[in-house]
C-alpha cells in the first residue's frame, strides 16, 4: 500500500461492445493497435496520455492528484463477437493483479457491453472480482452510451459516468467527471450514493444519437440534473446487438449523500425515455430507392449510410449490397470506405500501383445468426495506391490516438474509389481517406460503413446523409435476428410491454 503522503491508483482499459451475432472473432490480438499487441506497464502511457479518450483523462486526474500511477494494460478492440476466453482472462488477471499488490483507488476505462464466452457480463464479472480482491477500494468508472446496466456493475464500483454524445466526443470529459468525483470522494468532500434502474427498451443504435430525438432530450435532461447539484446523471441507451438478459436502455445516477433524490432524478429519466419508445425504433427503405434518391441529388458530399454492415457495432465490414447497388444504378464521383478484405489487398499490393486487377471483392464471413452467406462482387479496376493503414487521428472522437487500419489498398472501378483494408474500423475520421490519397471533400458521394460515429468527422463536410439498408448483422431489422436471452416482454420485440413488467430471477 501507498504511505499516508501518496496515494496509488491503478489506471486501466478494457473496452469491448459485443455483439452476439457477430461471426467476426475476439482474441486478444484484437485488442492491439497500430501494429503493436495490447498496451502494457509504461506503454499504456505512452499511448495515451494527451488523447481525448476516458484512460487518458483518468491519467490526467490520477497525475493532477499527486498519484502514483499503475497502469497495467489498455485494450480497446472493434466491436464483434463475444471476447475469447482467454483474451478476458489475460486482461482482467493483469488488471485484478495490480488491485492485489496493493492501492488506494481503480480508475476503469470499460464499454458496459462486453459479453465474453465465460461471462455475459464483462465489466461485472471483473468488478466484482476487484472488491472480493480489496473490499473498500475505492473504484471509479466510465462507460459509453450504449452499456447495458447490470447489478454487478453499480455495487461494485463508487463512482459511475456515461458519456453523454454519439458520436462519442465527450470520452476524456466522462473519464475526468469519474476520475474527479473520486478523488473528492478519497478527500472526504463528498459521499457518493448511485442508483440505477432500466426501462423495456431494446432501443436501436441509429435512433441514439445526442443531437436527435428521443435521444437528445434524454441527455439534455441529464446535464439539467447536473447543473441543479446531482453529481453525475447518465442515460445509456443499451447496445441491443448483445443478446443478453440485462440488453437495454437504463439510467445510473450519483448524488451526493441522497439516496432520494438519486432515485427521483433516475425515474425523472426513465420516466421521460418510456414515453418516446416508438421514438427509438429505426424504420430502414429499400435499398434500391434509396440510392436511386441519392442519384438525383447533384450537391456533395452525400454520405450513403451502408448501416447493416457498420463495424463499430459488429458488422463484418465485407458486405457489398451497397456498393453493387451504386454501381448498378452509376452513381459517379464516388469514394467509399470501407471493405475488409486482406486478400484483396494482398492481390492488389502485389499487382502495384497502376495495375488493372480482377477481385472477388468481399463476402468472405459467413453471417449465420442471420442466415447468409458471403456474397463477393466481383470487379474489375485500377489500382490507385497501396498504404500501410496507419494514421493520427484528429478529431475530438479519440483525438491523438493511432488507427490502424491493417494494409490497406484503393481500388477504382469506373466512378468509385474503394479504400480496401486489413482490420475492422468504422469511418468517423476522414482521414480513412485522405491517408490513402482520396479528398472527401471533393467527391459527389461517400459510402460509409457507419451509423452514427460518422458525424465526428463528416457532419461539417457533408450536405447530407441518407441511410441505406444493406446486409449485415448490424441491421436495424429485428425480424433478422433469433432474441433467445434478453429479458421479455421488452418493447418493441413485445408490443404490448408494460413500463414495469414482473420478471423471473435475473439470470447469472
Amino acid at each position: 500500500m501507498a504511505n499516508n503522503s501518496t496515494r496509488r491508483v491503478v489506471v486501466a482499459m478494457m473496452e469491448h461492445e459485443t455483439n452476439t451475432f457477430s461471426p467476426v472473432p475476439t482474441p486478444l490480438e484484437r485488442f492491439g493497435r497500430g501494429g503493436f499487441g495490447v498496451a502494457t506497464g509504461p506503454e499504456v502511457s505512452k499511448r495515451f496520455k494527451g488523447t481525448g479518450t476516458g484512460i487518458g483523462a483518468f491519467l490526467d486526474v490520477a497525475e493532477g492528484a499527486g498519484m502514483e500511477i499503475v497502469s497495467p494494460i489498455a485494450a480497446n478492440a472493434a466491436p464483434s463477437g463475444k471476447v475469447e476466453a482467454e483474451a478476458y482472462r489475460t486482461m482482467t488477471d493483469a488488471i485484478c493483479d495490480a488491485v492485489a499488490a496493493g492501492c488506494d483507488a481503480c480508475f476503469l476505462d470499460l464499454h458496459g457491453a462486453m459479453v465474453a464466452e465465460t461471462t455475459n457480463d464483462g465489466e461485472g464479472t471483473l468488478l466484482r472480482r476487484i472488491r472480493e480482491i480489496a473490499p473498500g477500494l475505492a473504484i471509479a468508472i466510465s462507460l459509453d452510451l450504449h452499456a447495458n446496466m447490470t447489478d454487478a456493475i453499480v455495487d461494485n464500483c463508487d463512482v459511475l459516468v456515461g458519456y453523454k454524445t454519439y458520436p462519442h466526443l465527450d470520452m476524456y470529459q466522462a473519464g475526468e467527471h469519474a476520475g474527479r468525483l473520486l478523488v473528492r470522494m478519497l478527500d472526504g468532500e463528498i459521499d457518493p450514493v448511485m442508483v440505477w434502474g432500466s426501462r423495456p427498451i431494446l432501443a436501436q443504435t441509429l435512433r441514439m444519437g445526442h443531437e436527435d430525438e428521443p435521444m437528445g432530450p434524454l441527455l439534455e435532461l441529464a446535464r439539467r440534473q447536473e447543473s441543479q447539484g446531482l453529481l453525475a446523471s447518465s442515460v445509456f441507451g443499451g447496445f441491443p446487438l448483445a443478446d443478453i438478459w440485462h440488453a437495454g436502455l437504463s439510467v445510473v445516477t450519483v448524488a451526493d449523500g441522497d439516496r432520494v433524490r438519486a432515485e427521483e432524478a433516475r425515474d425523472e429519466l426513465l420516466d421521460a425515455a418510456w414515453a418516446e419508445r416508438e421514438e427509438f425504433v429505426f424504420d430502414s427503405r429499400p435499398l434500391a430507392d434509396t440510392i436511386a434518391e441519392a442519384k438525383q441529388l447533384d450537391q456533395g458530399p452525400i454520405i450513403l449510410l451502408d448501416h447493416a454492415d457498420n463495424a463499430a457495432s459488429g458488422g463484418t465490414q465485407d458486405t457489398v449490397a451497397v456498393l453493387a447497388e451504386v454501381l448498378g444504378q452509376g452513381l459517379e464521383n464516388v469514394a467509399m470506405f470501407g471493405i475488409c478484405d486482406p486478400a484483396a489487398v494482398a492481390t492488389m499490393t502485389a499487382a502495384g500501383v497502376g495495375a488493372e486487377v480482377t477481385l472477388s471483392l468481399g463476402g468472405k464471413l459467413d453471417m449465420p445468426a442471420i442466415g447468409r452467406v458471403g456474397e463477393p462482387l466481383e470487379v474489375t479496376g485500377r489500382v490507385l495506391g497501396v498504404s500501410d493503414g496507419s494514421f493520427t487521428v484528429t478529431v475530438p472522437m479519440g483525438r491523438g490516438t493511432q488507427m490502424d487500419m491493417g494494409p490497406t489498398a484503393v481500388l477504382e472501378v469506373g466512378q468509385v474509389q474503394v479504400v480496401i483494408c486489413s482490420r475492422n474500423v468504422e469511418p468517423w475520421d476522414p482521414g480513412c481517406f485522405r491517408s490513402v490519397g482520396i479528398e472527401p471533400t471533393e467527391k459527389r458521394y461517400l459510402i460509409l460503413k457507419s451509423r452514427i460515429h460518422y458525424r465526428a468527422g463528416f457532419a461539417d463536410i457533408s450536405v447530407r446523409d441518407i441511410p441505406c439498408n444493406g446486409v449485415g448483422v448490424t441491421s436495424s431489422d429485428n425480424s433478422l435476428f433469433s432474441f433467445e436471452n434478453v429479458r421479455r416482454p421488452i418493447y418493441p420485440l413485445d408490443e404490448n410491454t408494460p413500463a414495469t413488467p414482473e420478471y423471473g430471477p435475473v439470470p447469472d
